[in-house]
């Protein structure tokens, strides 16, 4: 027999979790139009790119909406926190327009179909699967922040070979995480339905959620783009 709230998780769970990839899918095409139209405005472009403060100021705003959207999600209102997760999709946009004039439109759609495939397949088993992840995840963090030391190391190195190696460590780990944020999204989303969260609390964590898997995807599409695009140079 299944309980009162059981029901109620039925119920509702598959439309949260719409909302979760309809947030992401939406995240990532304003990203896509905003890099295309900076890419293909050669003023615009130049001047982000001559200008290192504004530059770096790009990234420091990009990091900060993360973290501030991620510490303060029960702070805010839901409809901050969606506009601070579409400015940040834009900021995030400006900073990849690089990728459409190192790379050709067809490389870039290319890495893009086999990011969404692999992807999907990887959200699939993390939604799925009944299997505890969550050691999984510790370890996958532990190795990001050894990557995110990697790669600041091979700035200075500047190690073609070592950068190649790194690309590969990148995708094994967006790769997992893509499956235990699935798993954790649910998990998370159905307790707060189970412990009679508000709707405006269960969406919020949706679109938290949200915000993990379009990282998640745009790190492992940067990734994949590094190991099979081919440059214009």
């Amino acid at each position: 027999m299944v309980n009162e709230k059981e029901a109620v998780v039925q119920a509702s769970f598959p439309a949260v979790m719409r909302k979760v990839y309809l947030w992401m899918t939406l995240a990532l095409i304003i990203t896509a139009i905003t890099s295309f139209g900076v890419a293909t405005s050669p003023a615009l472009f130049n001047a982000i790119v001559s200008s290192k403060v504004l530059f770096f100021g790009i990234i420091i705003a990009e990091v900060a909406l993360v973290w501030g959207v991620s510490a303060s999600i029960h702070k805010l209102s839901l409809t901050t926190a969606t506009l601070l997760f579409i400015l940040y999709s834009v900021l995030n946009g400006i900073t990849l327009s690089f990728i459409f004039i190192a790379y050709s439109i067809s490389v870039v759609s290319k890495v893009f179909f086999i990011t969404a495939g692999t992807f999907a397949a990887m959200a699939f088993i993390g939604y799925t699967t009944k299997k505890d992840l969550s050691g999984m995840g510790k370890i996958l963090t532990m190795g990001l922040i050894g990557l995110i030391i990697a790669s600041l190391v091979n700035m200075f190195l500047r190690s073609t070979g070592f950068e190649y190696i790194l690309s590969y460590v990148g995708v094994a780990i967006f790769v997992g995480l893509t499956a235990y944020d699935s798993q954790k999204i649910r998990q998370l989303t159905t307790n707060a339905i189970m412990a009679g969260e508000s709707e405006v609390t269960v969406q919020k964590y949706a679109l938290l959620g949200a915000l993990s898997l379009y990282l998640d995807f745009i790190n492992l599409f940067l990734y994949l783009l590094r190991i099979f695009g081919n440059s214009r140079n």
